[in-house]
């Protein structure tokens, strides 16, 4: 049984320098989490997984633009450029990312009627993409979170990591943030390690 598992939240094309929704150097944590990986026993990964009437691209909402907000489904939702299409390039993991030590891949967004932040649930917190379940039933105690972005689905994937049971630690260096807002990356930062994540860096992993 694996007591510790590394998950690498949404290392897809949209997210990278030029992509659809692209962070900045977003590129530059892949041979990051590359080295990470021969750490561990147990690793999964994330995948932005989103149909293409997904209800948080703005291309959907007649009159709506990329940043506004809408309800969708009671979640103050705010609207994105169509990004990780099923099936597209932009939905593909960087091609330099290695997989071949991946154990599972969870898909997320796949619901068009209310998006998909954190690897464990929806944001509505009705859908289960059952990554907790697995992680369980592996002997998982310990998961240390990576990939894109700090501000969103990491944020997300950790907070929930925590409320579920996991000892939770970001591996800060390996991840990096959208940050609309200047300074969202700091403050997503201080939120996880407030409600109880440990903030490491990976040389101490």
């Amino acid at each position: 049984m694996n007591t510790k598992a590394l998950i690498i939240v949404d290392v897809q094309n949209d997210f990278m320098p030029g992509g659809a929704l692209a962070v900045k150097e977003g590129d530059i944590i892949v041979p990051t989490i590359n080295d990470l990986q021969s750490k561990f026993d147990l690793i999964v990964a994330t995948q932005d997984w989103h149909p293409s009437d997904h209800g948080s691209f703005a291309d959907n909402h007649e009159g709506k633009k990329i940043g506004e907000f809408i309800d969708l489904s009671g979640v103050n939702q705010i609207l994105w450029p169509v990004h990780c299409v099923q099936g597209s390039f932009g939905a593909e993991f960087h091609k330099n990312l290695k997989r071949d030590k991946w154990k599972a891949i969870f898909q997320k967004g796949t619901n068009p009627l209310v998006d998909s932040y954190s690897g464990f649930f929806d944001n509505n917190k009705q859908g289960d993409t059952g990554l907790s379940e697995y992680l369980k039933n592996q002997g998982v105690e310990e998961v240390y979170i990576c990939g894109l972005a700090t501000d969103f689905c990491v944020k997300f994937t950790v907070l929930n990591a925590i409320s579920e049971g996991f000892q939770t630690y970001l591996v800060v260096d390996a991840t990096k943030a959208v940050n609309l807002q200047s300074g969202d990356y700091l403050k997503a930062v201080e939120e996880m390690k407030a409600a109880g994540a440990i903030i490491i860096v990976s040389m101490f992993v």
